[in-house]
């Protein structure tokens, strides 16, 4: 499939609106509806309606905004209000849209005075009945980057019931010229805003901000409504409970006070329903159910329970070798690798999620899929003196950069001694991992478990320690973000962990995308599509790679992978 266009958000603009009833003026304000509307957290009988009003320079104080949502050709009004939004939330408007029906496309709108905004796309929950149900997946969008090609192709799509983001919407680093994503940023003119990095609220309101006014961004959450999770950077790399790998107390304070600012960011300018009075703000693991057919549970791994990384060069030390020579402690860094105590959900959740995976399954519904931000997988980092000769090793050595080269070899150093690939995803807590495919064998299921954060495709046959299979894991690659293999050069990567690990089915460490989850009665099909350039304008977007999952479980690869 060929992608030329720009300005997709016309689709859903004044022209749409021919033959809908009229909307009533709201307060008599002048604003501009520059961050779009957006959807999301659908329920079988409302969803959340989002947009942001932008008041006109030295305007300050409450503005009225009235809302719309319209069924049919016709445009019939099926619900309708008003909301008074202000600087206490960023002038944000976050509506609990209620009393619709069932399995039905709407369109929505928003208006202060004259100004209006572009019309969106929704579509609430099936209450019962089996359907094809389309899921668009996506995770890793750093604005710097790259540009948001994968969501222009998502916004094209024929059919999505709802895309569900992962987390790392947006991130917090800023635009020195070492920066994360800069070298590609500087050149296509995508500079974070501000131009440090975030700590404060108004710095990540400003982040935000700047996200929205992505115009193919825009486009995809006018086209369906988003089910989305945080990661990490929507706070700080790597964070935890905590703390964060980037986040220095000497310097950028308390970090539980920079958490509730990001959160409160998040809140006001994601379209997801608030949490509930008296409830944990970070606690935002719910579930969504698609008629008979599926359930989806969205978990949190980053803020409610995890425990912290370790690290390779903090955590593996060296202990005195036979002749009195420091050698790497490697049995005292397993033994913190897999002490019990270390987890990424906690009890609570973890119940939570049994309990509705147990209850989808009462329910007759034949798939249950997790919404999850880290890759599950045991997933070693390859060993190439295994499979390589010396001469191989050097001659793919010297088609890494030679930035990236020191770095590089360490890493295969200690992947020589079968140490995990990733400490941030769950095979930094092999322990946690075990308890979760507790859950999934009580509750009697083997989900469909999505996967973002790694900048890569995957597909994995999730194993316990005992070697039952326990779900079927697929892992999207970034929107934009650099991939490992941007930075490797021509070393084959995803071959290698292929190679190196039983639970590795397919993995590319390079292309940028989406997944394409296509539920029906009998099969899953996984479609892992890849845009052709994140640099530039046209792009191609194809199928890397489809696989199919049965009813029965059995995993298969589909033999269409180049259809768009």
């Amino acid at each position: 499939m060929s992608m030329n266009r720009r300005g997709l958000l016309g689709l859903f603009g004044a022209g749409a609106a021919a033959g809908c009833a009229t909307l009533p003026s709201g307060e008599d304000v002048a604003v501009a509806f520059a961050h779009g509307v957006a959807s999301g957290d659908p329920a079988t009988d409302r969803v959340i309606l989002w947009t942001r009003v932008t008041p006109e320079v030295g305007q300050a104080g409450p503005v009225t905004v009235v809302w719309r949502v319209l069924e049919g050709e016709g445009g019939r009004v099926a619900a309708t209000g008003r909301i008074t939004t202000g600087p206490e939330r960023d002038y944000t408007v976050k509506v609990d849209a209620a009393g619709l029906r069932p399995g039905r496309d709407y369109r929505y709108d928003f208006a202060v005075g004259e100004a209006r905004s572009p019309i969106g796309r929704t579509r609430t929950l099936a209450a019962n009945g089996v359907e094809p149900v389309n899921l668009a997946v996506v995770s890793c969008q750093l604005h710097p980057g790259g540009l948001f090609n994968a969501y222009e192709a998502i916004a094209a799509l024929p059919s999505v019931d709802a895309v569900v983001h992962l987390g790392d919407y947006i991130y917090e680093y800023g635009a020195e010229d070492d920066a994360y994503g800069m070298a590609t940023g500087a050149k296509l003119g995508r500079v974070p805003q501000p131009p440090h990095e975030i700590v404060t609220l108004a710095d990540y309101r400003l982040r935000h901000a700047q996200y929205k006014t992505d115009v193919d961004l825009q486009a995809a959450h006018a086209r369906a409504p988003f089910i989305c999770v945080w990661d990490d950077h929507e706070t700080a790399n790597d964070s935890w409970m905590h703390g964060a790998e980037n986040h220095q107390p000497e310097t950028e304070g308390d970090f539980a006070v920079r958490k509730a600012a990001a959160l409160k960011a998040y809140y006001e300018w994601m379209p997801i329903r608030e949490a509930a009075p008296g409830a944990l703000q970070e606690a935002i693991h719910r579930s969504f159910h698609f008629g008979d057919l599926a359930s989806l549970m969205m978990v949190e791994t980053r803020l409610t329970g995890r425990t912290e990384q370790l690290d390779y060069a903090k955590d593996l030390t060296a202990k005195e070798g036979p002749a009195g020579e420091p050698v790497l402690d490697l049995d005292a860094f397993r033994a913190r690798l897999n002490d019990p105590s270390r987890d990424l959900m906690g009890p609570q959740q973890r119940d939570w999620l049994k309990r509705e995976l147990a209850a989808s399954k009462a329910k007759g519904r034949p798939w249950q899929v997790l919404g999850n931000q880290v890759v599950v997988a045991r997933v070693a980092g390859p060993d190439v003196s295994r499979t390589l000769t010396e001469a191989q090793i050097q001659g793919m050595m010297s088609q890494i950069p030679e930035a990236y080269r020191e770095q590089f070899e360490q890493a295969l150093f200690l992947f020589s001694m079968g140490l995990p690939f990733n400490l941030d995803a769950w095979d930094g807590y092999p322990a946690g991992r075990e308890r979760l495919y507790g859950a999934f064998a009580e509750a009697g299921v083997q989900p469909i478990v999505l996967s973002g954060d790694s900048h890569a495709f995957w597909v994995n046959e999730l194993k316990d320690a005992g070697g039952a299979r326990r779900a079927i894991e697929f892992g999207t690659s970034a929107v934009s973000s650099p991939s490992i293999g941007d930075a490797i050069g021509g070393f084959p990567l995803g071959a290698a962990l292929m190679q190196a690990n039983e639970e590795v089915v397919f993995c590319d460490q390079s292309a940028k995308g989406f997944i394409v989850l296509t539920l029906t009665a009998e099969r899953a099909e996984a479609a892992l599509m890849q845009v052709s350039t994140i640099f530039a304008k046209p792009f191609e977007v194809t199928a890397l790679k489809r696989y199919t999952v049965a009813r029965n479980g059995a995993l298969g690869e589909a033999t269409d992978t180049v259809r768009g």
